[in-house]
């Protein structure tokens, strides 16, 4: 069971990396009231800072395309104790300090949004310290980026991470460089931290504590899987007929690939939220948060399509049913497809248990020898505990010494496929730049866009 699974569909926050990772401390957002009526706020919601009453009621209009109307003058007040009493009063206040899904776009905020927000948060938190007699009007910590979290020892008390950057809008992960392109599918190909070594493994690790890591991030994965297996199994038998898969043949071939940069954005956010409940991954540098997640999570992507994968039929569960590699057809990249479907019937060999893949998954995303990390140490503790957990679970299952092995190949299988998919959408960007840029969800174009500028200039 998952005690708080996390669906995008019903998340106001869309976890993408600029966004999510950007306000660490957003929880301190309660400083402010809600915008509506005036409650504790619990974050920004749908672009706004509200309380979770007035979050669940907005999101509820936009799923059901609830219709209001209002029984007096369409001008009721809304506060605390009144919000429930005039649903369309309520929603058109929503509507007028400006929630909207289409306002979050994956969190991207521009520089005079987050400074907005920053002086306004100083602002309240100004006048509570007047209120209480402190009279802190400049404070040496305040806005420092090494300041990160303060308020636990000194006299800060609140503090928001976003203070005014200069040369930032958000936190730009396109101001991330991409990681290099070369050929990762040679079999020599290990980096020294992905490939299993006892060179420069820590002390040994009590089995206890280990056991809790399995635990923590085996909980963190079913909770943030889209699917569980029982669900998966209930709809197996539903595969595309083959009217329905040559309707899929015959579209475009921009509207097929901008379909399929949905479900993958759609499954990338899972593995966001995923990444942020590996112990420690939120205490790593914001730099360092991003580089991991632009060069991991597609990785992770293909990992998790062993869950959805039905080997007898060579079907992945895609769009609501199980289809072919000949759904994909309309791509125009069949050799790429038929790589992505090998690599998830290799994988469903192995026979994962739910532990061991989530286990191999934050290995993945913690993998210490990405270019451009800046703490590449605190990443390699972190990634040599999370392999030392999956050696345990392994040794537990009596599975490591079959298991092991296989799972460094498929560590470098994963970069090949990545590196793949860029070259295969730099070539769809170079005929459809247009489609790319207007119709591709902006959680794709940031991870994958620094890639497709290296691509085209090392191509000139």
């Amino acid at each position: 069971t998952r005690e708080t699974p996390f669906n995008p569909s019903y998340c106001s926050d869309v976890l993408c990396v600029t966004y999510c990772l950007h306000f660490p401390f957003a929880a301190q957002i309660e400083i402010i009231p809600c915008k509506i009526c005036g409650d504790k706020s619990s974050g920004i919601h749908y672009g706004v800072i509200t309380c979770e009453g007035c979050k669940g009621f907005f999101r509820r209009s936009q799923q059901s395309n609830a219709t209001y109307s209002c029984p007096r003058q369409k001008n009721c007040l809304i506060d605390r104790t009144s919000r429930n009493r005039c649903q369309h009063c309520r929603l058109q206040k929503c509507l007028a300090v400006g929630m909207s899904r289409d306002a979050v776009k994956f969190g991207r905020m521009s520089k005079k949004q987050r400074d907005s927000l920053y002086a306004e948060v100083q602002k309240h938190r100004l006048q509570q310290q007047q209120q209480q007699g402190h009279h802190l009007l400049s404070h040496p910590s305040l806005g420092s980026p090494n300041s990160a979290g303060g308020g636990e020892g000194g006299g800060g008390g609140f503090y928001l991470d976003i203070q005014p950057s200069p040369d930032q809008s958000g936190l730009d992960i396109n101001g991330i460089k991409p990681e290099p392109l070369c050929d990762y599918g040679s079999s020599n190909g290990f980096f020294p931290y992905c490939s299993f070594s006892n060179r420069d493994v820590p002390p040994t690790v009590p089995m206890a504590e280990l056991d809790h890591l399995a635990q923590i991030i085996s909980k963190s994965h079913l909770e943030t899987c889209q699917y569980l297996r029982e669900e998966l199994q209930q709809m197996s038998w539903q595969s595309f007929l083959q009217d329905e898969v040559e309707s899929y043949q015959s579209k475009p071939q921009e509207v097929m690939w901008q379909l399929c940069a949905v479900k993958i954005t759609e499954a990338i956010q899972y593995v966001v939220e995923f990444a942020k409940r590996i112990d420690g991954f939120m205490d790593l540098c914001q730099n360092d948060q991003i580089v991991l997640l632009k060069a991991g999570s597609l990785e992770v992507v293909f990992l998790r399509m062993c869950r959805v994968f039905d080997s007898q039929n060579n079907t992945v569960f895609f769009d609501g049913k199980f289809a072919g590699p000949e759904v994909f057809k309309a791509l125009g990249c069949d050799d790429f497809i038929t790589a992505v479907f090998d690599f998830a019937k290799s994988m469903c060999s192995l026979h994962l248990s739910e532990d061991e893949l989530a286990l191999f998954s934050a290995f993945i995303l913690l993998s210490a020898d990405r270019s451009w990390l800046q703490e590449k140490l605190q990443v390699e503790k972190l990634q040599q505990k999370t392999q030392l957990a999956l050696q345990h679970v392994l040794q537990k299952n009596q599975r490591e010494d079959e298991v092991l092995n296989k799972l460094r190949c498929k560590a470098s299988a994963l970069r090949s496929l990545c590196s793949r998919h860029t070259e295969k959408l730099c070539t769809f960007r170079a005929v459809y730049p247009d489609i790319v840029r207007t119709h591709f969800p902006p959680l794709y174009k940031e991870l994958f866009g620094a890639d497709l500028e290296l691509t085209l200039q090392s191509s000139n």
